[in-house]
């Protein structure tokens, strides 16, 4: 069976209000979003979401939403054949810098430069392009802990398609634990590890928990990277705390700018101190330390 888009057009301020409020009110259901810009002269931006299941359900949800933040639009519906739809987008993904980190996919091999950080990201079934402001963001701040700190064991918790794994695996030339719950993120992330070379550093393990016996195994960590989503990351402060060492650091995203304030008191409260908060795109990145 597949998917609905549900799509409508507006300028760039409240597309990206809308989708923070759109992002917030469907992420315990992962319902993929997008933006896209359709005219840069005229500030015409398409924003999309796709769901399957009850999508009449849906579609009253997302006009409720617009009417409370006072942004009618006329909703678009798509009905989309059962096609690899993340697969068909990532073919056409412009290469995105962040730092030294240059992420492309292979038809963009040719627009390396000397002394890039690339990383090349197969097309698949997994979050995490560098292309969304969280990614970005966890790039930018990593390759600046990583020369402060030299980190020598890293954790990539919620890795995706493991470009922050890769990231750290190729910066720092360190052991890179990267896990996801989904066990076809962890097959990408393999795919993607062995693409880029860093195999060896990058160990992939599907993992529901911090209970998984891999953590105890290669705990305490000098550094982690978590780029999920802002009510998972509270409630994991306390194992957070537990594996990682005294002085190490945490990298977090998919946060949006209005939850920052409690992620980062939920971490506080687990004897880290704030760092740094770079804002992108309506999300923020934390950088705190044990």
């Amino acid at each position: 069976m597949g998917q609905t888009r549900f799509h409508f057009t507006a300028g760039k301020a409240e597309a990206d209000r809308i989708f923070a409020a759109l992002d917030a009110a469907f992420e315990d259901e992962g319902l993929p979003l997008a933006v896209l810009e359709v005219d840069e002269a005229n500030d015409i931006h398409e924003v999309s979401l796709y769901a399957d299941g009850d999508v009449d359900a849906v579609a009253v949800r997302i006009n409720r939403i617009l009417a409370d933040l006072a942004l009618p639009k006329q909703v678009e519906r798509e009905a989309l054949p059962d096609i690899d739809w993340v697969a068909r987008s990532l073919e056409g993904l412009k290469p995105v810098r962040a730092g030294r980190f240059f992420v492309h996919g292979a038809h963009d091999r040719d627009k390396r430069r000397s002394g890039d950080l690339a990383i090349e990201i197969e097309a698949g079934l997994a979050f995490g392009t560098g292309h969304h402001g969280t990614t970005a963001g966890c790039l930018e701040l990593l390759e600046q802990v990583v020369l402060r700190e030299r980190p020598g064991n890293a954790l990539d918790l919620g890795t995706g398609s493991a470009v922050l794994a890769i990231a750290l695996a190729k910066h720092a030339h360190i052991p890179v634990l990267a896990t996801d719950i989904d066990p076809v993120a962890v097959r990408v992330a393999a795919t993607n590890a062995r693409l880029n070379q860093v195999k060896a550093l990058v160990e992939t393990v599907t993992a529901p928990g911090f209970h998984h016996p891999i953590f105890a195994r290669r705990a305490p960590f000098d550094l982690i990277v978590a780029n999920i989503l802002a009510r998972p990351l509270m409630r994991l402060a306390p194992e957070m705390a537990r594996h990682i060492r005294l002085g190490g650091s945490l990298v977090l995203s998919g946060i949006l700018d209005r939850q920052r304030d409690a992620v980062i008191s939920a971490y506080v409260g687990q004897s880290f101190r704030h760092v740094r908060t770079l804002h992108r795109e309506g999300w923020v990145t934390i950088h705190l330390k044990r």
